[in-house]
């Protein structure tokens, strides 16, 4: 069976390092100049030196060069290709048919692979691209799985390339003018403002030209319906939804097929790719070990394998729901949220690992981090994080002068320092090759009872689309969600409250049990430690 490229994106070198460090068999990244991202954070210098990076660990990176050229471009292609020549990537990403020949012409022996943008969803255009030359075709997100099919039986000489992780486009695969029209940031060229996201409100204007708010509240919301009609479908009424909170009616969520990555492997298809050069390295390490493992459990044992021993750790990962989109060949009406926006989960990007300097590792924090934090270190060599609830920062900006403080806010790229004794279970050798540079850390997010709420609801939604959960509990959840939203207040402490114990909790001394030498020695502990084994940190024995 032939095994996946897992293929991640990179807008900065420093993502591309953690990317490869939790195991991306390949980085895809490109300068802001000439490729769809003109927010990359890459140089030149860090383009020639990510490859080298990925090379020396048997890795590959590929470039973007996936602009719709206008005539103002041309003029840099011939400097562009002779550069590339001397960085020696292992592929060039292309959508444009004019700069396809071009680069094949200037530069025929660099790997072509077309880009998503292409747009291509059949397998006659897949069979277009191999006979110009292309290695490999990046199929666009609107082609199902039975379409997928078809490509590869009927084109099974060129390597094929899906999208399984990422942020979803609300119109044609990053075919919209709504950003350049709203913002004038355009969308096709990496600079989306993602309008569709915005919340919406439905206003009215009267005969006499005066506009009016429809303020729906608890008085008035059952007097109304509103619906929208297409002039060719008369009586074929669409609701439209708004509560107090707008409306998003655009807002797709983010793309997951995590659950049918097995009957994706069983295709045939030779890379998976994950979508996300804007986002932060916490992103970038966070899916490809998730991803990593689920392939590599895949391969090794195919009958035993099982989509939902992987989903709690992609769900650790922010998004805005998850979806399984175009999958079964169409939307349904759960690949939207039309309730609220924004990405959420259980967890935030805490710290990473930036050095280890003799006996102490040393973190640059990401996030508030407040005395009794559960700091979930996530190693690229094991499975399982490694927890540490601290009470104390040993903190500097500078990394000379160092003090003790009980809370720590980012924003300064503070360091802290942390001996490795206090990882009581690891000798200090063995830590420092579970926690290499680039290694990240996760916390707990502390979240109001409506987002705890609508995070749970999102994960329902996407098991409901999976087929897993029935209609009835995913509603249930959702109808909790809208009744937290009418009394949520953010700025009430007594409403935001930790999943695990903090210290006072009756039966926990709030360390966790990761720092109890009596608990992990002691022989009347031994049934206890078991138990330990299958919980979480902090949960009651």
């Amino acid at each position: 069976m032939k095994k996946p490229e897992l293929l991640l994106p990179a807008g900065t070198l420093d993502r591309l390092k953690t990317a490869i460090l939790y195991g991306a068999d390949a980085v895809y990244c490109g300068t802001p100049d000439m490729s769809l991202r003109v927010k990359s954070g890459f140089t030149l210098e860090d383009v020639v030196e990510g490859i080298k990076f990925a090379h020396d660990h048997g890795k590959k990176v590929y470039l973007t060069l996936n602009l719709f050229s206008h005539n103002k471009d041309i003029e840099k292609l011939p400097q562009f290709i002779e550069t590339v020549k001397k960085v020696n990537p292992d592929g060039l990403i292309i959508s444009d048919p004019g700069v396809f020949q071009f680069v094949k012409e200037h530069a025929p022996n660099l790997e072509l692979h077309i880009s998503t943008q292409a747009n291509v969803c059949s397998w006659l255009t897949v069979d277009f691209w191999e006979k110009q030359g292309a290695s490999l075709v990046v199929m666009a997100r609107e082609v199902s799985f039975e379409e997928l099919a078809v490509v590869r039986e009927k084109c099974p000489n060129i390597k094929i390339e899906t999208f399984v992780h990422g942020s979803m486009c609300m119109t044609y695969s990053g075919r919209c003018l709504l950003s350049n029209f709203m913002a004038e940031r355009g969308a096709n060229q990496g600079s989306c403002a993602h309008s569709c996201r915005w919340g919406y409100k439905l206003k009215i204007k009267l005969k006499d030209n005066t506009e009016h708010e429809i303020e729906i509240n608890e008085t008035n919301k059952e007097m109304f319906d509103f619906f929208l009609e297409e002039e060719i479908r008369p009586g074929a009424l669409m609701p439209f939804e708004e509560d107090v909170h707008g409306s998003y009616i655009l807002n797709s969520k983010d793309l997951c097929l995590l659950p049918k990555l097995d009957e994706y492997i069983k295709l045939g298809l030779d890379s998976f790719k994950v979508e996300g050069r804007n986002k932060t390295e916490f992103y970038a390490g966070s899916v490809a070990r998730v991803y990593r493992a689920a392939i590599d459990d895949y391969m090794k044992n195919p009958e035993t394998w099982n989509a939902n021993d992987y989903m709690d750790e992609i769900n650790s990962v922010a998004n805005r729901g998850y979806t399984l989109a175009f999958h079964d060949g169409r939307l349904t009406d759960l690949a939207h949220d039309y309730e609220s926006t924004g990405s959420t989960s259980f967890y935030e990007y805490a710290a990473r690992v930036i050095a280890w300097d003799g006996d102490d590792i040393i973190i640059e924090a990401k996030n508030r981090l407040v005395s009794g934090d559960v700091l979930e270190f996530l190693s690229p060599h094991q499975r399982e994080p490694i927890l540490l609830r601290i009470y104390e920062f040993n903190y500097s900006r500078d990394g000379k002068n160092w003090k003790v403080v009980d809370v720590v806010n980012a924003g300064v790229k503070p360091l802290i320092r942390i001996p490795a004794s206090n990882f009581h279970l690891f000798k200090k050798e063995k830590l420092e090759q579970l926690l290499p540079e680039f290694s990240l850390v996760r916390k707990e997010k502390m979240n109001i009872e409506s987002e705890k709420l609508k995070v749970e609801s999102r994960q329902l939604s996407h098991q409901l689309e999976a087929g897993e959960v029935r209609e009835a509990k995913y509603e249930s959840k959702r109808q909790k969600y809208f009744a937290a939203l009418e009394v949520s207040d953010p700025n009430s402490p007594e409403q935001i409250s930790p999943r695990t114990p903090r210290i006072g909790v009756e039966g926990c001394c709030g360390k966790g049990c990761n720092g109890c030498l009596i608990f992990w020695h002691d022989e009347k502990y031994a049934k206890a430690r078991e138990i330990l084994k299958t919980k979480k940190i902090g949960e009651m024995l």
